[in-house]
């Protein structure tokens, strides 16, 4: 296990990959026993694993209540994120969800005494709401960053422009920093890298890359099988509903046959080698619902990608970036003085 400092602005140390901890419990939908979740964070804590995932809403609050109990004594060794946003129960209403500053002090205290703590090492917005002003969100986790109940902060789900709006405010008005971003990404899911992507670079911002499995699909066990997310969670899933995607799960299945390594582990590979090529750091969140399937996580770590099957994997799967970046391109070497070739732009990290 390597480590990364999250992002360009911050000290903060995590590991390469984080843990996810969506499935721990089984109180919302199917997941892991509280005894299998202590054997897989007992795992990746003796891979050298530091960077913690979970949230209010995960489980219906019950894989922080677990986090909780398995954290006791050990809780300085991690970097704990979670998220607020949802609630914590299906019979969370209008007072108990949103982007509030009312909500905000509400979901930290409350996970705060699920998780058996009395800090927050990273707290996400979990979605925007759509109503909550930007200027509310950076004043309350300003207050709580002051208070010492969290450490830091960052967006989850949210739109470039709104989060770039928001790391401005900050800077600003001397408030605490945004530090990272958290969004979905995968060789079945790269939309981020129209807008989210260099916007994280540019800003210096850390990323933590939900799903990257595309939520089973690039394991190719569906097709074969229904048996998983597909069934179990109903969400949070690609399927083969395109031919790019087609295209993407065989090409992933070539790559396996030709290392030796399984499917999956391409998969995290090939997000561990994007993340070696960004300007900020990029951390993948596995969610292993089994110890077996950490296993499969953790021997990714050890599957090196040629320059030629990377470029397969990428070409395979990169998205258009549509407007205004196409058209951009098209008059580049015009907006150059006539000769792109000459120019290297260069990279300039967030003082």
């Amino acid at each position: 296990m390597q480590y990364t400092t999250f992002g360009r602005t911050t000290g903060l140390r995590v590991s390469e990959v984080a843990l996810g901890t969506g499935t721990f419990g089984t109180r919302a939908a199917a997941g892991t026993e509280p005894a299998e979740a202590r054997r897989i964070l007992d795992r990746f804590e003796d891979a050298g694993g530091t960077f913690i995932d979970t949230a209010e809403s995960y489980q219906a609050g019950q894989s922080e209540e677990i986090l909780g109990e398995l954290l006791t004594g050990r809780r300085s060794r991690f970097t704990l994120a979670t998220k607020f946003a949802y609630g914590a129960g299906r019979e969370a209403g209008v007072m108990a969800t949103g982007n509030s500053r009312k909500n905000m002090v509400r979901g930290v205290e409350d996970s705060l005494r699920r998780l058996r703590t009395d800090y927050i090492d990273l707290l996400w917005v979990h979605f925007p709401d759509t109503v909550t002003p930007v200027e509310e969100i950076v004043r309350g986790l300003d207050d709580l960053t002051r208070q010492g109940k969290i450490h830091y902060a960052g967006l989850s789900n949210f739109p470039a422009w709104r989060t770039a709006r928001a790391v401005t405010l900050a800077e600003l008005r001397g408030a605490a920093p945004l530090i990272g971003v958290q969004f979905e990404y995968s060789l079945v899911e790269r939309t981020a890298d129209r807008e989210i992507l260099p916007m994280a670079e540019a800003l210096g911002l850390g990323g933590a890359l939900w799903s990257p499995l595309g939520g089973g699909l690039l394991t190719g066990k569906y097709r074969t099988s229904s048996e998983g997310r597909l069934t179990d969670w109903k969400r949070i899933v690609h399927t083969e509903d395109s031919r790019q995607k087609t295209a993407v799960v065989d090409a992933v299945l070539a790559v396996a046959e030709e290392t030796g390594a399984r499917p999956a582990q391409v998969a995290v590979a090939w997000a561990r080698e994007r993340a070696a090529r960004s300007v900020t750091p990029l951390v993948p969140v596995i969610g292993p619902r089994t110890l077996p399937q950490l296993e499969d996580y953790l021997g990714a770590l050890e599957v090196r990608l040629d320059a030629g099957q990377y470029r397969r994997l990428d070409e395979v799967s990169r998205v258009p970036l549509g407007q205004p970046h196409d058209v951009i391109a098209s008059e580049r070497s015009g907006l150059l003085g006539g000769d792109a070739a000459r120019f290297r732009a260069p990279v300039v990290p967030v003082a």
